[in-house]
């Protein structure tokens, strides 16, 4: 499923900065979220991005993927191409008649749009992307009669044919047993020896302790980043649980 191991990543304080932001506030109408946030995504790394539901995760991806405009501060991006978002898996829903081809093609349309035909090269893409995540004998199959393994697979399959070197991940692997996470793990660890930058929201504390850095989040302020074995403590766990 996976290709040869790639040598070690360079340490993540070693890499540039792939998105930089300062003084980051971002929220919704009536109902601030982020605050005041400074931070680096490392360039070449998996970043995990750590908190209590409520703290910020979401929402800092969808400022970072640009689907959530920030309030105040700037995001700047290094990369050419735009970053390719993959939501939760329980945010597609399971009655949408979407063959794991269909949903893989819709990485396509940011490039494409939805109603025009895809070129050879795109169905060459997407075929090579499934067979890549070992989904290519799924692919006739329905969405919803997939396993959580082979949908959040499938998912990642549509947001790698967007061709983005900056991967945004939402609970990639909440909900999924033990097997199912070492894949979808080493499959990241493959993508950022491949030049793709990975960030990911998770509560899955052995896929934070796995990445290269981590940002924690409590009540949408940065209670923490650095290296996963800095920042990953039973004390500063604790505090991200308690109230603020």
């Amino acid at each position: 499923m996976f290709k040869k191991p790639h040598p070690s990543p360079a340490p993540a304080e070693d890499r540039t900065a792939r998105v930089r932001f300062t003084g980051l506030s971002a929220g919704y109408p009536g109902r601030p979220v982020l605050r005041q946030l400074d931070a680096e995504i490392p360039a070449l790394a998996v970043t995990a991005l750590v908190g209590a539901n409520g703290s910020g995760k979401s929402t800092l991806l969808g400022v970072l993927a640009g689907v959530i405009r920030p309030t105040a501060g700037e995001v700047h991006h290094t990369g050419d191409r735009p970053p390719a978002f993959v939501p939760q898996r329980g945010a597609v829903a399971d009655a949408l008649p979407l063959t794991v081809r269909q949903a893989v093609e819709m990485g396509r349309w940011g490039d494409r749009g939805p109603w025009r035909r895809l070129t050879r090269r795109d169905h060459t893409l997407v075929e090579t992307t499934l067979e890549r995540l070992g989904i290519g004998h799924l692919a006739a199959r329905q969405l919803g009669e997939l396993s959580g393994g082979q949908r959040q697979r499938a998912l990642i399959a549509q947001g790698l044919t967007q061709q983005s070197d900056l991967l945004l991940l939402d609970e990639p692997t909440t909900g999924l047993d033990p097997e199912a996470r070492e894949q979808i793990a080493a499959l990241l660890t493959e993508l950022v020896a491949d030049g793709v930058t990975v960030v990911q929201a998770t509560h899955d504390l052995e896929a934070a302790r796995s990445a290269d850095s981590c940002l924690l989040l409590r009540d949408g302020r940065l209670a923490g980043r650095g290296r996963p074995e800095q920042v990953i403590t039973t004390e500063a766990l604790s505090r991200l649980w308690q109230p603020a």
